[in-house]
């Protein structure tokens, strides 16, 4: 009796709003059951006396008849079946929350006896059949369609972060691939060889780069010379010509046929109609402007004997064209030099030529444009010497008139203090006994930028001091401010023209220089600070004069481009199996270009070797690629008696690198000691290597 108290205690004792209160001691004791009330509580076990079959009625029939056997041989497994259908009833309570208080009350209050069968009843309505809580399947219906709800708002959610994703996996893999493909492919198609007309001699030809076809690459313009019958021996007329190549297929863009030989060429005037790039041929006696994408002829001036390239100038006249200047020496008076302006608009002579009878011989120089820190304009040419004089004098006394450009009325007090005799109009900026060879202004890529008539480029060479040759081994540096040499430098005859770029870190321009003597070339440069010498190498004589090409590259220095032959003392590091075999006594003089760059000053990179005679060259850049192609002009030799032919050549830098072939320097190259570096380490660094522009 106590056993079966002390289990009916465990039973929970819960109220229903119809059977009543429910007390577990008067259901243990009751022993005297009917057979009949065992039957009733078989029932749910056997299915029977569902919902569907009894109803409501019959849930409080068995609830009057509750046996204490119930408790007596099940209560273990009762225990374990309540836990798991409390545990199913608070489930389903969170799933249905739209369920009355009411509603739940109503089914805690079952009877011990049917609450097993109430549990499955409820499990019943869960799947949307009829039970005890009437209405419940429609709630049902609305779980499915809550859940389904939130399935699609993950699938969405799960869209949103998979799609962009996937695009950026495709858009690395066209970078990884695509990208590569294209890269190599365009520096297949900037390597490129085309001849043109007659070799002509080893006289440079007329040489510019602008990009002409809008393609974003700087095409090639060059002043070609052929014959009606296509040689020489038939005795058959020349024909001048200036030709307009791709710089992407070498393929002709146009050409124009000149009545005399093209002895200069210049881009990037621009004009007002059409609004397109204008070129300038300058011959002996024409000066002609055409347009650069189709060389068609805009204007024409005839002057008699042309020196000079043309020099760009501010508007003069207020129609917001830039105007042009160029240098005319008469034959027959070796001393007097002409100053012409010419109108940028139409072509048409500003004026007349303003003569000067200059005492000096040699070389002319310039003319050049220099805008002072006061904002004044001054124009400094010269035979032999270096003169200036103020571009408001040069108008006044070629017009009569002032510009009508207030800013090109002023004078520079200071410049105008250097002035020794106050009855002459020019300043004298240099007059020495020795002859002036070069005078160009120390302004990054005044070299790379091949002939360019663009305003930017125009702009920053006039604000900048001068780099001084005189006296075919002296070079100086002289300061605009005050016309004061700065530093001098003793060496051989310099055959060529000096390259400025950066060779060491100070952000002063520093001056690479060539000379030889004695059958060797000494390549050297100096420092732009002091003078001083930074590096040098000794080299086989080329027999060859040709410039040196200084580009910016991504390390914040320049890499210089130059000719020459075998290095003396050099040793070899093979890295590629294309590299030319060696000079041998029975060819002919092998000319290589080499690229140094100052981060190996005891390396050199050789890109090419050749046996033809290279007459001009120069560097061109690809902005979208971060390279640059290098174009040379050479004259290639024939074995007959024809002549022999001008060859067109471009070069992909980056292209050339990867094929390049180590030569290490001997000790005298050296900028300083250190550890020999290695190859792998050379080669990593160079590949790695980018160009940019100045």
């Amino acid at each position: 009796m106590a056993a079966a108290l002390s289990r009916a205690l465990k039973l929970p004792g819960k109220k229903g709003s119809e059977l009543g209160e429910y007390d577990p001691l008067t259901q243990a004791d009751s022993e005297d059951e009917s057979e009949e009330d065992d039957l009733v509580l078989n029932y749910p076990r056997n299915g029977l006396g569902r919902d569907g079959c009894m109803g409501s009625g019959s849930s409080k029939h068995r609830g009057g008849g509750r046996s204490g056997r119930l408790v007596g041989a099940e209560d273990e497994a009762q225990e374990d079946e309540e836990e798991d259908e409390e545990e199913d009833e608070d489930e389903w309570r969170e799933r249905l929350p739209s369920k009355s208080r009411q509603g739940r009350d109503e089914a805690k209050g079952m009877q011990y006896w049917s609450h097993r069968e109430s549990s499955r009843e409820r499990s019943g309505e869960d799947r949307g059949g009829p039970g005890a809580l009437g209405g419940a399947g429609l709630g049902v219906h609305g779980v499915d369609a809550e859940e389904k709800r939130i399935r699609v708002k993950n699938a969405v959610r799960s869209a949103f972060f998979l799609v962009p994703l996937v695009c950026a996996m495709l858009l690395v893999l066209l970078c990884a691939f695509l990208i590569p493909c294209q890269k190599a492919e365009l520096e297949k198609k900037l390597q490129w060889e085309k001849a043109l007309g007659d070799a002509g001699g080893v006289t440079p030809p007329a040489l510019a780069l602008w990009d002409v076809d809008g393609d974003s690459l700087a095409d090639v313009l060059l002043s070609v010379i052929a014959w009606t019958n296509g040689t020489r021996i038939m005795q058959g007329s020349k024909i001048y010509s200036a030709v307009a190549v791709s710089a992407l297929s070498g393929q002709v863009l146009w050409r124009k046929i000149m009545r005399e030989m093209v002895m200069s060429i210049q881009c990037g005037l621009q004009h007002s109609e059409p609004p397109s790039p204008v070129c300038l041929l300058i011959g002996k006696s024409v000066l002609m402007a055409v347009n650069g994408t189709t060389g068609k002829k805009l204007w024409s001036v005839v002057l008699r004997n042309i020196e000079s390239q043309a020099v760009l100038l501010p508007d003069l006249q207020g129609d917001s064209i830039p105007d042009l200047l160029v240098a005319t020496l008469p034959v027959n008076k070796d001393l007097d030099l002409s100053l012409t302006l010419i109108s940028g608009e139409t072509g048409a002579i500003l004026g007349r030529p303003v003569n000067f009878n200059l005492t000096g011989q040699g070389k002319l120089i310039g003319p050049l444009l220099h805008e002072t820190q006061q904002g004044s304009y001054y124009i400094l040419f010269g035979l032999g010497n270096v003169e200036a004089i103020s571009l408001r004098d040069i108008y006044f006394r070629a017009t009569g008139e002032l510009p009508i450009n207030q800013a090109l009325r002023r004078k520079d007090p200071g410049w105008e203090g250097l002035r020794k005799n106050n009855s002459s109009s020019l300043i004298h900026i240099y007059r020495g006994s020795e002859q002036v060879d070069f005078l160009l202004p120390l302004v990054d890529g005044f070299c790379s930028s091949f002939n360019s008539l663009d305003a930017t480029s125009n702009l920053n060479s006039t604000r900048s001091d001068w780099l001084l040759v005189y006296g075919s081994s002296k070079q100086s540096v002289l300061r605009q401010k005050d016309l004061r040499k700065q530093w001098t430098l003793n060496s051989s005859a310099i055959h060529s023209q000096p390259t400025p770029g950066h060779f060491n870190n100070d952000g002063i321009l520093d001056l690479f220089s060539q000379y030889s003597a004695n059958g060797t070339m000494t390549a050297q440069i100096a420092n732009g600070s002091n003078g001083r010498l930074l590096w040098s190498a000794e080299f086989v004589c080329p027999r060859l004069v040709l410039e040196t090409a200084a580009i910016s590259t991504s390390t914040g220095h320049s890499a210089f481009l130059f000719w020459a032959s075998e290095p003396l003392g050099a040793q070899r590091n093979v890295t590629k199996a294309t590299v030319a075999p060696a000079v041998s006594a029975a060819q002919p003089l092998i000319r290589k270009l080499f690229l140094l760059h100052p981060a190996y000053p005891t390396v050199l990179l050789e890109l090419g070797s050749t046996t033809d005679t290279t007459v001009t060259a120069a560097v061109s850049y690809e902005e979208h690629q971060k390279d640059a192609t290098y174009i040379t002009v050479s004259s290639r030799p024939t074995p007959d008696s024809e002549p022999g032919a001008r060859i067109v050549k471009s070069m992909s830098l980056r292209a050339a690198i990867d094929k390049g072939q180590i030569v290490r320097l001997a000790e005298g190259g050296k900028a300083g000691g250190g550890v020999k570096p290695g190859v792998f380490e050379v080669n990593k660094f160079f590949r790695r290597l980018s160009f940019k522009h100045q």
